[in-house]
């Protein structure tokens, strides 16, 4: 029942010509792209009911908690249960792997990842854990009620986390999930800034789990499909999305929000309306090595000098494009899935949108 998550397993947008932005992409065109940064994927499945599992994103190969980094958080819509947000807006700093799970196993989220903290060399007198662990609700396909996710594997996505490949799609917190009426899912994109623009390197892994009118590279698929909100009394746009921004940019908290609130701009470029129902959250930090954050120091003051305000729009550019790309990638990743009493999602009809994309000219032949 329990699988863990590596290899790609269908073709993204950029496979089928689709372009977005105008930046590069970094080489894996993930958020593996950034230095340092790994993926592990927890993937729960039964042939009845359960359809959920674990995302772990670990930002550095260290002892996140000796070597904290600067971090934010942005609330789109707050109908959501983001663990550890106070602590992060308070301080400004990340010390554990952030975690992505199902709405009802935060809790294990928080446990799994304090006891992964606690085990680490060097902690053994840690007496505090500030576990940053995100959700979206997969109750439609998943029998959430039943809290299948353990304890074992939080810790295991968290251990088993490495570079390279994500895999994308009806993985690890995505397994259950749905966007904009299709099977959701995990998706990442990266972006690489040029030389004189400093070459930092922007990735961004989503959950998507959310509703609007969906657009693919400014054309208007939800729309032309007829799959959108309120176009009848019984529909509606409610679920979540978590957005997670790293880049070895050099940037402290403050600037991290301001990244951060772009993220929800790149939501906005798919459909997304972040509905009264929506949880949207997005975690941002650097992960530049002149910016660690020693927990155990005789210094009375912080090094590592900051990127100036004025440098900071080609970031916000390469954030908005991942985050849109890597919206787009969770859905042509996924694929269709029964579970729970028999619901069943369809996966995006890729013929239909990509026939809808060249009517409107945002594919490349």
């Amino acid at each position: 029942m329990t699988i863990a998550s590596y290899s790609q397993q269908k073709q993204r947008a950029r496979d089928y010509g689709i372009d977005i932005g105008v930046m590069a992409t970094g080489t894996l065109n993930a958020i593996t792209d950034v230095p340092g940064v790994q993926v592990g994927h927890i993937t729960l499945k039964n042939e009845k009911y359960i359809r959920t599992g674990v995302t772990a994103i670990v930002p550095h190969n260290g002892n996140i908690f000796q070597d904290k980094i600067p971090a934010a958080i942005y609330i789109g819509n707050g109908f959501g249960k983001l663990a550890g947000i106070s602590q992060v807006k308070e301080l400004g700093n990340l010390e554990t792997p952030i975690v992505l799970t199902n709405t009802l196993s935060v809790p294990m989220g928080i446990q799994g990842t304090v006891k992964y903290t606690l085990g680490l060399k060097g902690n053994e007198t840690v007496r505090s854990v500030n576990a940053v662990v995100g959700e979206t609700n997969d109750g439609y396909l998943n029998d959430i009620r039943g809290m299948h996710v353990s304890e074992q594997n939080v810790i295991d996505a968290i251990t088993q986390a490495k570079g390279g490949k994500v895999a994308e799609g009806n993985v690890g917190a995505g397994t259950g999930t749905i966007a904009f009426g299709f099977k959701g899912g995990i998706g990442t994109s990266s972006r690489k800034l040029p030389e004189t623009l400093g070459g930092y390197t922007v990735g961004v892994l989503v959950q998507t789990n959310f509703g609007g009118v969906l657009s693919i590279n400014g054309a208007p698929v939800g729309k032309e499909l007829e799959r959108y909100p309120f176009s009848s009394a019984i529909k509606k746009s409610d679920g979540s999305c978590m957005i997670v921004v790293l880049t070895d940019a050099p940037l402290d908290a403050r600037l991290l929000e301001r990244v951060a609130k772009r993220a929800m701009m790149g939501l906005a470029k798919t459909g997304g309306i972040a509905s009264n129902g929506s949880g949207d959250y997005v975690v941002a930090a650097s992960t530049a090595e002149s910016m660690r954050i020693p927990y155990n120091t005789e210094s009375k003051t912080d090094t590592g000098d900051v990127l100036r305000n004025d440098e900071m729009s080609p970031i916000f550019m390469a954030t908005i494009e991942a985050t849109e790309e890597a919206i787009i990638n969770s859905l042509f990743a996924a694929e269709t899935s029964t579970g729970r009493d028999n619901h069943k999602v369809e996966a995006l009809p890729l013929d239909k949108v990509l026939s809808i994309l060249k009517k409107y000219g945002t594919i490349k032949p």
